[in-house]
């Protein structure tokens, strides 16, 4: 490849990359930490436990208490964060389910349906750009045999698909 084609392959990367990530934003949107925790909430200046919990809050008590302070500090954003939270895990678990497939599917593409290799591996690249942002967002909220699991799949459609596209190089070099 010579650097037309290296810098034709990154531009495809990247543009292919932006239409995944965007395409996917355009039908379903990230919940935003304002719909669920608004900043307009009423402060509550005089808090206790029992106000802190009447209010949404999660009330955490000093240890040993202050003579003459506030005996605790309220979590004023505690249960709409956890709602948020929920939210948010969901909406990273459904990216990783629409961007991973997704990104396979480019990758296949690249590699076996453009005659142009610069093109091909671009769009291959902006696949796995895919999967990496599905599979980053989830990574936090999944357990450690969820992450083997993912990266031995992963692995091994690398090598299996390595190996096809070897032997469409082959077969491209005898001709």
């Amino acid at each position: 490849m010579n650097l037309k084609e290296i810098f034709l392959g990154l531009a495809v990367l990247i543009l292919t990359f932006f239409v995944l990530t965007y395409g996917i934003n355009l039908f379903y949107s990230e919940p935003h930490y304002d719909d669920f925790c608004s900043p307009s909430i009423v402060q509550v200046q005089n808090l206790n436990e029992t106000t802190c919990f009447e209010n949404g809050g999660k009330w955490t008590s000093y240890a040993p208490p202050v003579k003459g302070e506030v005996p605790g500090y309220c979590d004023q954003d505690f249960s709409c964060r956890e709602v948020y939270n929920l939210k948010l895990e969901s909406y990273q678990m459904n990216i990783f389910l629409i961007a991973v497939p997704l990104g396979i599917l480019l990758i296949l593409l690249g590699a076996y349906f453009f005659s142009l290799d610069a093109v091909g591996v671009g769009i291959m690249g902006g696949g796995l750009g895919g999967i990496l942002k599905g599979v980053s967002g989830y990574w936090a909220y999944s357990n450690d045999l969820i992450r083997f699991l993912i990266s031995l799949f992963g692995l091994l459609i690398v090598i299996y698909f390595g190996y096809k596209f070897q032997d469409k190089i082959k077969g491209k070099k005898k001709k």
